[in-house]
């Protein structure tokens, strides 16, 4: 080899690097991620629970009484649950109070629905069993949202 030939070889590239274990930035990243499913997960099954213990509360209203006696029961739940809204809204009545049961989106399941016998089932010899089931059925719903601070 003459001093006019140079011997070249390739460019070696070394290996590229291994993606574990993780840098330290994304365990930061791993460990958020975990802490917010955490959180969202205690949220739901907090909020599931206290859903749960809201509605076997409600219905308690029916355990072992007159139809009129439940009604009276319906009508007293909702009206401490319509505290958690508003502190006068316990005062309200006639079709105020079953304006304010309808809520701010347009229903009309107490003032024209079956949640009116919630206004005079208390005082009636007979409530039919139907009219009865009906009126529950909505304010159950409607404790529920009261409940959870919805309007």
């Amino acid at each position: 080899m003459g001093m006019g030939t140079l011997v070249l070889r390739d460019v070696h590239v070394p290996a590229s690097p291994s993606w574990w274990p993780l840098a330290p930035g994304w365990w930061l990243v791993v460990a958020a991620v975990l802490l917010v499913a955490i959180v969202v997960g205690a949220w739901r099954i907090y909020r599931h629970r206290r859903r749960q213990a809201w509605q076997r509360w409600f219905d308690a209203t029916s355990d072992g009484r007159l139809p009129a006696e439940q009604v009276a029961a319906m009508s007293d739940r909702l009206r401490r649950a319509a505290r958690v809204l508003d502190p006068s809204a316990d005062r309200l009545e006639g079709d105020a109070w079953l304006a304010f049961l309808d809520g701010k989106r347009g229903g009309h399941a107490f003032s024209q629905g079956a949640g009116r016998l919630l206004l005079d089932g208390a005082y009636r010899r007979d409530v039919s069993p139907a009219d009865l089931a009906a009126a529950t059925e909505v304010a159950r719903a409607r404790f529920l949202e009261l409940m959870a601070g919805e309007r």
